[in-house]
């Protein structure tokens, strides 16, 4: 018995209307496969064991199977296609700077420039320029590392702390004058694509390493702003930078190594 308030649900009529379930076999069925999308990578390969000039490969890869980025593709070619393919990688997300090189004539991260979806033209893809290359696209950082280490890029305070002192500490304007130069991943995009730097490089310092020799100059809490100064007033270290600006419009981390060197040279002038 139903009660008052109940009512006979009409089974058939709301078989009628609801879709049946497909199974598995039906719905693969009903879709229908992707055709392939065939992108092309033109790769500079150069092997130092090899008696050969260096040259281009050309690699198709299948964007629908492909992930969004440069790096996919590289990652996806070494694995499937030729494993004597040799580049640095690490992060896959910005942070490390590892797979900077240059893609389609600018100097970028692999793992932050997309794949152009225009596939009637190649990408093509090359080591960090006017560099010394170890093999393919690992250009050699030797140089670039030695002109960091030159800057002396770590807290040197004035003075010894006093017992019972911890951190040292600084105001938090003191802490922003900081933004936009504490991020710099040191990837070298930015000195590979000037001009000055690929004429100087044994010299001139380079906006990568310039702007984080400025970072330590404009630390509040170090004690050395005299000495790094002094260190930077040379022909070739600082003043072969001719305000290009190619260093700001490469930068993956969207930083201004021109005005960091700018700001050197105004100090170096009030000083």
């Amino acid at each position: 018995m139903l009660s008052s308030g109940c009512k006979k649900v009409n089974t058939t009529a709301v078989a009628r209307v609801l879709p049946r379930a497909f199974s598995t076999v039906e719905l693969k069925k009903t879709i229908s496969p992707k055709s392939e999308n065939i992108k092309y990578f033109k790769v500079y390969r150069w092997d130092p064991e090899q008696s050969q000039k260096p040259y281009l490969s050309t690699y198709p890869v299948d964007l629908n199977e492909c992930g969004p980025m440069v790096l996919d593709a590289l990652i996806k070619i070494k694995n499937e296609q030729d494993p004597s393919l040799t580049f640095r990688r690490s992060c896959r997300e910005g942070i490390c700077g590892s797979c900077a090189m240059n893609i389609d004539g600018v100097n970028n991260l692999a793992c932050l420039s997309y794949i152009e979806k225009d596939t009637s033209k190649a990408t093509k893809i090359y080591p960090l320029p006017h560099m010394y290359v170890i093999k393919d696209l690992v250009p050699d950082m030797s140089n670039f590392y030695e002109q960091y280490r030159s800057i002396e890029p770590w807290l040197q305070p004035g003075q010894e702390k006093k017992p019972g002192q911890g951190e040292y500490l600084q105001s938090e304007q003191d802490r922003a004058k900081l933004d936009g130069m504490y991020e710099c991943i040191l990837c070298a995009c930015c000195s590979t694509a000037c001009p000055s730097y690929w004429w100087n490089a044994d010299k001139y310092l380079g906006p990568a390493v310039l702007m984080q020799a400025y970072r330590w100059i404009e630390d509040s809490r170090d004690g050395s702003t005299a000495k790094r100064l002094a260190d930077l007033d040379d022909a070739f270290k600082l003043y072969r930078c001719h305000t290009i600006m190619n260093c700001t419009k490469v930068c993956p981390k969207h930083l201004n190594p021109g005005k960091a060197i700018a700001s050197i040279k105004k100090r170096l002038a009030d000083h």
